[in-house]
């Protein structure tokens, strides 16, 4: 492990990034729901007695968009859930500050200056951080990706299928609307950043299935790490009588839900995952309905992957694995 120290003085010497931010520990409710995996099956063992088949000890690294949305910590749920089931495996959960490329590419750096073995990923951009995920690869980590992938090679991709899941908003959107007779108005689709590919895939699936309707879906509204943003948007939605808005993620999700609710406006809202402040909105009717990805299971079986990568025993690349979404609303809960 030692020549990545080395090899590694001379890469970071040519970069200037800022830091990763800290540990946070926010809580979630998530519903159980059991995922079929691309991790190669075992026989069950203990998780006490339950080690790396070849003796090894290994170092990975989760890192995340940010260390502020619970959906991430449910992702370091299903890694610890897994380091414990797995054994010799140096874990740590690390991010940046915002939905910054540079600063997540420091992230990566420093994982790699630990001699992380392998890095589970979730990507701010499809392009931004290749740079870095490039050099990770050249000192023989390997690369996993949960929920959002970047466009360089990896061992596997664990995320929702997001253009589906974008439909399947719709669809649950569509639904609503008929209930309430409405057949016609504009719906406001608030997002993260131009340059979030899950959400943007979410967003493509979600316009994609309203084509051809009566219904117009307005210019989206991207937060940038200011919840102002879509709460000062849908207020200006509501002023203009939008007939109901589609948030990408948690926190657009959440801040259209509140937004609404200090209006005391009626509107449909359909949204995704499935914090505490999300399911709240739900149980209040703020929120018609939320896809609830599976990011337990990105994290317990992006970890299995990659000790099963490590030891050779996952071989292939580049796989992809749906872990799917369900639909939570008022009268599922």
């Amino acid at each position: 492990m030692g020549k990545k120290q080395s090899l590694l003085c001379s890469i970071l010497l040519s970069f200037a990034l800022t830091g990763c931010g800290v540990q946070t520990t926010p809580e979630i409710i998530m519903p159980d729901q059991p995922m079929q995996s691309e991790a190669k099956d075992e026989p069950e063992k203990k998780a006490d007695s339950q080690v790396t088949s070849s003796g090894e000890s290994y170092t990975v690294y989760l890192i995340t968009m940010d260390l502020t949305d619970s959906y991430w910590k449910s992702i370091d749920d299903g890694c610890k859930q897994a380091v414990s089931e797995i054994g010799n495996i140096t874990y740590k959960w690390i991010g940046p500050d915002a939905h910054d490329d540079a600063q997540q590419s420091a992230c990566v750096d420093d994982a790699v200056s630990d001699d992380a073995d392998a890095i589970l990923i979730a990507a701010n951009s499809a392009e931004g951080i290749n740079d870095s995920l490039r050099k990770a690869e050249e000192m023989g980590c390997k690369i996993i990706y949960v929920d959002s992938p970047a466009s360089y090679d990896c061992v596997t991709a664990l995320a929702t299928d997001n253009n589906v899941a974008g439909k399947t908003a719709a669809e649950t959107m569509k639904e609503a609307l008929q209930k309430k007779g409405i057949t016609k108005g504009t719906i406001g689709i608030m997002g993260v950043t131009k340059d979030t590919a899950s959400c943007v895939a979410r967003e493509e699936g979600f316009r994609e299935a309203f084509e051809g309707t009566d219904f117009t879906l307005s210019d989206t509204v991207y937060m940038e790490d200011d919840a102002n943003n879509i709460k000062n948007a849908v207020k200006n939605g509501l002023s203009e009588n939008y007939v109901g808005f589609f948030g990408t993620n948690e926190g657009t999700t959440v801040n259209i839900g509140e937004a609404v609710k200090d209006e005391s406006a009626e509107s449909i809202v359909i949204g995704f995952d499935t914090s505490d402040a999300v399911l709240a909105l739900v149980s209040e009717g703020i929120i018609y309905a939320t896809m609830q990805q599976n990011p337990t299971v990105m994290g317990h079986d992006g970890i299995t992957i990659a000790i099963q990568a490590l030891e050779g025993t996952y071989t292939d690349a580049n796989t992809k694995t749906d872990t799917g979404v369900t639909v939570i609303t008022k009268d599922s809960m």
